[in-house]
């Protein structure tokens, strides 16, 4: 009979958030894997239990190797824990390729519910909750990141994020760009910690603040589209006339995506290509 394998979320930041679940599936799980087991030390010792199981290590670099021996154990009936640095396995951290793998092996799979960056900044943001969508981290090449930003221009959802906070002003301006400068916004950092902070605004000024301000763990939920105006189509016929007159193409497109809600990127990219139109 297989065993099975439990996803269990670990606080973002106070460790009162833990699910009391949480300390009881440590002690009794017979394997532990683990993010960091450094910090696995100190989660236990805020809890004030100890794992009865082995520990090991399990992280992005040995995931796809590590997830193989897991579901043999869990096949041979182990109880297996997943535990990552903060938050839900498998949401931007390892866990998918173990959960897709005891899946496929007929291994039940369920979690330890708990505190997670996604919800929580979504929750604070002031922003729409109704309808949303998980994004996790941008690319971090430039032209990657802007042609991932230039396809949500029109999302209508209220879109989540997570960055590094020495690219956080690039993303934010790379976001002004594709979504327009005063798209509602919120830069999360270091939530349910000590130096806690939400910073609400446009994406410009966030910009802005995030050159001198930017740290600690970061999560940014931005406002969805209120829809455009019009298509691309409709919109280029003006851009190209416009410039066609002398006006510069930079200054013709973010006038035009301003009162249209169109990408400026893409109507910029609509007038040099043909192809794009």
């Amino acid at each position: 009979m297989s065993g099975l394998l439990v996803l269990a979320a670990t606080p973002i930041g106070d460790p009162r958030d833990a699910a009391p679940r949480l300390a009881e599936e440590l002690a009794s799980a017979d394997i532990v894997a683990a993010e960091d087991t450094r910090r696995l030390r100190r989660l236990c010792a805020d809890l004030g239990t100890t794992p009865a199981g082995r520990v090991v290590s399990f992280h992005e670099h040995n995931e796809s190797s590590r997830s193989a021996d897991l579901v043999e154990e869990l096949r041979a009936g182990a109880r297996v824990l997943v535990v990552t640095d903060a938050g839900m396995p498998s949401v931007s951290d390892p866990g998918y390729r173990l959960v897709a793998a005891a899946v496929a092996a007929d291994v039940r799979v369920t979690a330890v519910p708990g505190p997670s960056a996604v919800l929580t900044a979504l929750a604070v943001s002031g922003l729409p909750v109704d309808r949303f969508c998980f994004e996790g981290f941008l690319p971090r090449k430039a032209g990657e990141r802007e042609r991932a930003l230039a396809g949500l221009a029109d999302e209508r959802r209220t879109m989540v994020f997570f960055e590094a906070p020495h690219r956080l002003a690039r993303m934010l301006r790379s976001a002004a760009d594709a979504f327009g400068a005063d798209r509602p916004a919120a830069v999360c950092r270091e939530l349910t910690k000590t130096y806690e902070e939400v910073r609400r605004g446009g994406l410009t000024d966030l910009a802005d603040w995030a050159e001198e301000h930017a740290r600690g763990e970061i999560t940014v939920v931005v406002a969805g589209s209120s829809g455009p105006a019009g298509t691309l189509e409709d919109a280029l016929p003006e851009v190209l006339e416009r410039t066609g007159a002398g006006e510069r193409l930079k200054t013709v497109c973010a006038e035009v995506a301003e009162r249209t809600g169109l990408s400026k990127k893409a109507l910029y990219d609509a007038a040099v290509d043909p192809g794009r139109r």
